[in-house]
């Protein structure tokens, strides 16, 4: 079987069928068969409604007087009864009005959900439904179920995969067996497909999907591991270091750096001193101080008389950067410049950067135009670099080939996003990987409060008086822009009403660049003493005032994401607190209970991933370009069964020939997650 070949040779896929799977993604008979079921539905388990019993049950039956109606804007249910000759049973389903002529009268179904007792009956609850006589042709009572694809329904993807079946065992292996796994060497990658399309019972799915999994993984690391060797094929300027300067320097900054600081500088400037380009993530949690971390490997970048380029997502951003590195870095006479959209003499400042006049250029995309023209980049610095492409982040780092042909730079990435260690071996393999895991001195830990709503007058908002009379800000994050009471628009309304002496403005991401920028400056410079806002401020300029931080409806947000807006606040000296408001009859969820017990990043993201998966940590994953179709980036065991068998085969790249279709897999992963 030809895995790359077209959808279109499979028999019985048209022209009309192939643009209908091309829409769902599916391209090649290969990418067919790793569609995989969302589910299974064991037929065979069907009870009778006599003898039904709270919980997930199946049944087969009758549906009769369904109707559908609506009780408020965009919520409607439909509902109706189930009968077998045993009785009946209320069945509804909520916002799927289409099941109004989903079903033919006389006809039975299988019908799959949860039995419950709710709004003082038992009902069974949005329940998947089954024609019965499809179920009992197949004569297998334990049946796939696939996510439908526009017009594509789950019967089409049964009926497809049935006429493939006899072609499975010309499925060729992509891994290799030597050094593989006992599960591995025992089975194939037929088998495993078998096993998930057509399993007898649950423990074959989970045989085969295991195989998958291992299969994903492997193909992820093996292309972290080849893009770490070809890293180290490449050439960088070597950057020696200069002890007496650099000691001159950690003595005459402001504070006094944390063990943890040292420890991921030291390794950064070891980096530094070798002839292959730096290829290095520095994560620490928000207000860790990563940046005078950075700010030491640009200044020894500057005393061997080149060049660093740093990053920033946004212009705010950019602006702290550029106010925090220019006072620790011009006292010791390096030039530090900012380079951005609203620069202005922009034509003069690259000039002085074309003349290496300038030592560190601070920026955002403008670093990128083609007219950026540096003369001696030797480093680096992405600042938040899941936030930009794998293309942007290569456009920077080949700009050093321009000035100095031959030579790679340095490449430190640097993220406040806690990394789970399961991440930082599969997407992130190819970087060596430092943590500051440490607050700088006077640094107080953020106290954080679960709050339902209905306690905002006689709890919250004597609180933030309190706090706004004492001189110090707020931060409210609202779910929505402009819709309902929750929204940013609304919400600045009734807290001015609220705070009639008190200055209030709002934020979210539809405004202009520029506009953005002013009304964090005037927040940061303590003109707005309450900013309403949406998540547009996760990654945001430093207020060392703002001390109290409410995020509501906290329910819609991940732990990673609550734990970086929770990170704007507690950035000075001031206790600060954290309240994460919950809807008034909501119990609130495992998520928000760890975060009200931690304010360790690196426990919460571990926590996250457990709970919600990978997540967009790679700047690629916004295009679903590596997102894993089958392993779980939580399966710590397997991740370390197929890292061993990756370092392994890595270390003898010449075998691949053997494996044509490995090699083609991890090509794709490699140009992916490749920054040098």
């Amino acid at each position: 079987m030809d895995l790359s070949a077209e959808v279109q040779t499979i028999k019985g896929v048209g022209p009309k069928t192939a643009q209908a799977l091309a829409k769902a993604g599916l391209y090649t008979v290969r990418d067919l068969l790793y569609y995989l079921p969302r589910d299974y539905e064991n037929y065979q388990s069907a009870t009778s409604i006599a003898q039904l019993r709270p919980g997930k049950v199946m049944l087969k039956g009758k549906i009769s007087q369904l109707s559908t109606r609506y009780t408020r804007r965009n919520f409607n249910i439909t509902e109706g009864e189930i009968i077998d000759s045993t009785g009946k049973v209320r069945v509804v389903w909520y916002n799927q009005p289409y099941r109004k002529n989903a079903f033919k009268e006389g006809q039975d179904y299988y019908f799959s959900g949860n039995f419950d007792f709710k709004y003082g009956r038992y009902q069974l609850v949005n329940p998947s439904a089954t024609i019965a006589t499809e179920v009992e042709q197949a004569q297998d009572g334990f049946q796939p179920i696939y996510k439908a694809r526009g017009k594509l329904n789950s019967i089409f993807f049964k009926k497809l995969f049935t006429q493939l079946r006899p072609s499975f065992a010309q499925i060729p292996d992509l891994l290799p067996l030597d050094g593989a796994p006992d599960f591995v060497q025992k089975s194939s990658r037929a088998d495993a497909l078998l096993d998930v399309h057509f399993p007898a019972e649950q423990s074959e799915v989970e045989q085969g999907r295991r195989y998958l999994s291992y299969e994903e993984l492997f193909e992820l690391l093996l292309a972290a591991q080849f893009n770490r060797q070809e890293t180290e094929q490449l050439q960088s300027v070597i950057l020696p270091f200069h002890a007496t300067k650099t000691q001159q320097f950690t003595k005459n900054l402001p504070f006094t750096l944390t063990n943890a600081q040292r420890i991921a500088a030291w390794d950064i400037l070891q980096d530094l001193e070798r002839p292959h380009p730096m290829n290095r993530l520095l994560q620490g949690d928000v207000g860790s101080g990563k940046t005078v971390v950075a700010a030491l490997a640009a200044y020894q970048t500057a005393c061997n008389g080149h060049q660093t380029a740093i990053l920033a997502p946004t212009a705010i951003l950019a602006l702290q950067h550029f106010e925090g590195l220019r006072k620790l870095l011009e006292p010791q006479n390096i030039k530090v410049a900012l380079l951005a959209s609203a620069t202005k003499h922009k034509e003069q400042l690259k000039k002085q950067i074309r003349d290496g006049k300038i030592d560190v250029i601070i920026g955002t995309h403008a670093l990128l135009t083609d007219d950026t023209i540096f003369h001696s980049l030797a480093l680096c610095v992405v600042d938040e670099q899941h936030r930009f492409g794998v293309e942007q982040r290569q456009k920077l780092v080949a700009k050093t080939a321009l000035t100095t042909p031959g030579k790679s730079p340095h490449f430190l990435a640097m993220t406040a996003t806690p990394i789970p260690r399961s991440l930082q071996l599969t997407v992130f393999g190819d970087l060596d990987v430092s943590i500051i895991n440490q607050l700088p001195k006077g640094r107080q830990p953020i106290q954080t409060t679960i709050l339902p709503e209905i306690q905002l007058e006689l709890d919250l908002y004597p609180e933030l008086h309190r706090h706004l009379a004492a001189g110090e800000q707020v931060y409210w994050i609202c779910p929505k822009i402009d819709d309902g009471a929750k929204s940013v628009i609304s919400q600045a309304k009734k807290l001015q009403r609220l705070f009639p002496e008190y200055s209030i403005a709002y934020l979210h991401g539809r405004m202009k660049p520029d506009q953005k920028d002013q009304i964090m400056s005037d927040f940061a410079a303590g003109k707005i003493h309450l900013l309403v806002s949406t998540t547009v401020v996760e990654v945001g300029v430093d207020v060392p005032n703002a001390t109290q931080i409410i995020i509501q409806s906290a329910e819609h947000y991940g732990l990673a994401q609550l734990h970086q807006l929770r990170g704007r606040v507690g950035r000075g000296t001031k206790p600060s607190h954290c309240y994460l408001l919950t809807e008034a009859d909501a119990q609130p969820s495992q998520r928000l209970r760890e975060l009200e017990k931690s304010t360790d990043g690196f426990h919460l993201a571990e926590v996250d991933l457990r709970l919600r998966g990978p997540g967009e940590i790679y700047g690629n994953l916004q295009h679903g370009a590596l997102d894993l179709r089958i392993a779980s980036l939580a399966d710590t065991q397997l991740i370390k069964l197929a890292r061993s068998q990756a370092l392994a085969f890595a270390k003898q790249p010449q075998n691949m020939v053997k494996y044509p279709e490995l090699a083609s897999g991890i090509q794709k992963y490699q140009q992916l997650t490749t920054l040098n």
